[in-house]
């Protein structure tokens, strides 16, 4: 068999799935890593099981509209937002998720899917995809910030993804930074995701004026209206970043940080970051949005099955 675009069947295909906590994007590629087909539907919030169903949904339909069994996908790559045990499959430090005590969901999707699945941190699957295909090609050292929902950091040191001791390196919510680490309000997301996250920079602003919730993004268009409140937890939101960029140039030294995410890669937020970050050093650190865009979380899962080896089918064995 001969793909569309010209690609042999020799070898099975690959999904990647981006489980953000608002999002979940699916891609179905080619052995070669070409997209076949994608789809991007709202994350449940309140129901680990149904987030299986529709991840199990979404590759199944991916496979049909882009006119191959799914006996022909071998490998699906898994990145999630908290620390993924790459053995077992079991998630800690995921609190923008439905709780998945008990649930193995990347065992969970092996079964239903009958495919071999790898799992890892979603911002570590992001960072894996601008070394290959973005920003980070050809350097050796370098880190990509994800501002979304939540933050989070992935490091490539000696040309190579740290995961760390126990897989949560570059867990940078965590940082004391930005507020009060000792603060119980502060125990669940971090210090640093309760000042830059942008769950938590729209719910303080909801807070502050007595507005209904919004949305985080919402909060660009209420700022360029002079909206000062807006302005004023955006600017944190900035401050708070470029305090983590100067610690992570400070024990790291990287060529370039990288920012990605919906909100990681706005202009005006980059521009403030930089801004603040000129006050905090003599030699600031380059940074750059992705190129990679929102697609960054969902191709680095791609390479993440492409370098995990598939499980042979009923027939080969």
């Amino acid at each position: 068999m001969t793909f569309p675009n010209g690609t042999s069947s020799d070898r099975r295909c690959v999904a990647g799935v981006d489980l953000g906590g608002s999002y979940t994007r699916v891609l179905l590629a080619d052995p070669a890593g070409v997209e076949l087909a994608s789809a991007a539907r709202p994350t449940p919030r309140d129901d680990a099981d149904e987030i299986v169903r529709l991840i199990v949904d979404l590759c199944r339909q991916l496979a049909d509209e882009a006119g191959i069994g799914w006996d022909r996908v071998g490998r699906i790559g898994l990145g999630v937002p908290g620390v993924a045990d790459r053995e077992s499959g079991a998630l800690h430090l995921a609190p923008n998720l439905p709780p998945f005590d008990g649930v193995d969901l990347a065992g969970a999707l092996r079964e239903a899917l009958r495919v071999t699945v790898a799992i890892d941190n979603d911002v570590n699957a992001a960072t894996l995809a601008e070394h290959r295909r973005g920003l980070g090609a050809g350097l050796d050292d370098f880190a990509f910030i994800a501002v979304g929902t939540g933050v989070g950091m992935g490091i490539v040191a000696g040309g190579r993804l740290q995961r760390g001791a126990t897989g949560a390196a570059g867990e940078i919510a965590w940082l004391p930074l930005g507020g009060d680490p000792f603060s119980p309000a502060n125990h669940v997301r971090g210090t640093l995701e309760e000042a830059a996250g942008g769950a938590a920079v729209a719910r303080r602003y909801a807070e502050r004026t007595g507005a209904d919730p919004t949305e985080p993004m919402d909060l660009f268009a209420l700022a360029a209206t002079g909206d000062r409140e807006a302005e004023a937890a955006l600017d944190h939101q900035a401050r708070s970043l470029a305090l983590a960029v100067a610690a992570v140039q400070s024990v790291l030294d990287p060529a370039l940080v990288v920012f990605g995410g919906g909100i990681g890669t706005r202009p005006e937020l980059l521009a403030a970051i930089r801004a603040h970050l000129a006050r905090l050093t003599h030699r600031p650190l380059e940074i750059e949005a992705s190129s990679l865009g929102e697609q960054a979380g969902v191709l680095g899962a791609i390479e993440l099955a492409r370098d995990t080896d598939p499980e042979p089918t009923e027939a080969e064995r």
